[in-house]
């Protein structure tokens, strides 16, 4: 098995929807928050969209999901979260079951299954999410001796940083686990909020010196350099810091920072290389929601199997290209990418 997801199983409630609705829950265009009070509302309002769309989510297993249909071979993907015993929690598990990904999720009986309203306005979205059972994740599960033997197994773990507002241990036995067999551990700076609420980058500073592979978006790289203090907001400054952080393993850290429409910039050991995405023209755009999910879906993809940065990159930036011509992290049945 080659790449281990470990993150918060959501079930996606995406549909295109006015400005208002978005007005009306104090929700911004690009923007991903946990719900509080004041959203509860939503998801009713979510469920009555003429255009509503089911898809199983959550931004780790939406990364697996992809990867898997990049590698299109049996047993190379697996994914551990919480669920509820409820039918959203089959219709996830059923999803990733036919994309071909190994699914070991906890089962809580008390708590519904996760969900993402997913508000698409024109080409951009909002994602607030409802974490329910996916904030129940516990590190016993993970530690049980089929599901540390998935641990053990992987070549890559990889977890999108909204884990960290649920289970920072089970992130911390993962990565050293990872650091103790020379293998790789990944993770995603994923939203801006994560950086700013203290325990949450704390989390980041902790695990830090055990990631290999560190993704993330422009946006999300100056939230970094403005919690750190770095009076920076030069993309490449940053994310060349972000690499010389000391690490406790041999392998120099990789840091990947997306930037939309422009070019992907790379840092390894503090040198930049930067690598071009595929433009597609606007009447091609679909849906943005979860291009970036997929982007490090195609890129472990190709990291398991051995591929050098650029082709990683391009792996990466392929996926990316199909998923937004799609609703939600969606894709046709077989890749046509011919890296391998």
């Amino acid at each position: 098995m080659s790449i281990l997801g470990m993150g918060n199983p959501l079930l996606d409630l995406s549909a295109d929807v006015d400005q208002a609705l978005l007005d009306k829950y104090e929700l911004l265009p690009g923007n991903a928050i946990l719900a509080e009070e004041k959203h509860q509302p939503l998801f009713g309002e979510m469920l009555q969209q003429p255009s509503l769309q089911l898809i199983a989510g959550g931004a780790t297993q939406n990364s697996i999901r992809v990867a898997q249909w990049m590698l299109q071979e049996p047993d190379k993907t697996a994914y551990m979260g919480c669920v509820g015993n409820d039918e959203n929690g089959a219709k996830l598990k059923g999803a990733c079951e036919t994309d071909g990904v190994k699914v070991a999720y906890m089962v809580d009986t008390a708590t519904p299954t996760g969900l993402c309203a997913t508000l698409i306005v024109g080409k951009e979205r909002s994602l607030c999410t409802n974490l329910n059972a996916a904030n129940n994740y516990k590190v016993d599960h993970c530690r049980e001796a089929a599901n540390w033997k998935l641990v053990q197994d992987a070549d890559i773990v990889y977890s999108a940083g909204f884990f960290v507002t649920v289970s920072q241990e089970a992130i911390g036995v993962a990565a050293e686990q990872k650091a103790t067999d020379g293998k790789i551990y990944s993770m995603n700076l994923s939203a801006p909020f994560l950086m700013q609420v203290p325990p949450f980058k704390a989390c980041f500073v902790k695990t830090m010196p055990f990631v290999d592979f560190l993704f993330g978006n422009e946006t999300e790289a100056r939230t970094w350099s403005e919690t750190e203090g770095w009076e920076s907001q030069d993309v490449e400054f940053i994310a060349t810091r972000l690499s010389l952080i000391p690490s406790a393993k041999a392998r120099k850290r990789t840091v990947v920072i997306t930037q939309g429409s422009d070019p992907t910039i790379v840092a390894i050991n503090g040198h930049i290389t930067r690598h071009p995405v595929i433009e597609l023209p606007k009447e091609k755009l679909v849906d943005t929601n979860g291009a970036g999910d997929s982007y490090v879906g195609g890129f472990l993809a190709a990291l398991s199997k051995g591929f050098d940065i650029a082709a990683c990159c391009k792996a990466g930036a392929y996926a990316a290209s199909i998923v937004v011509q799609h609703s939600g992290c969606t894709y046709p049945p077989k890749p046509e990418h011919g890296f391998w």
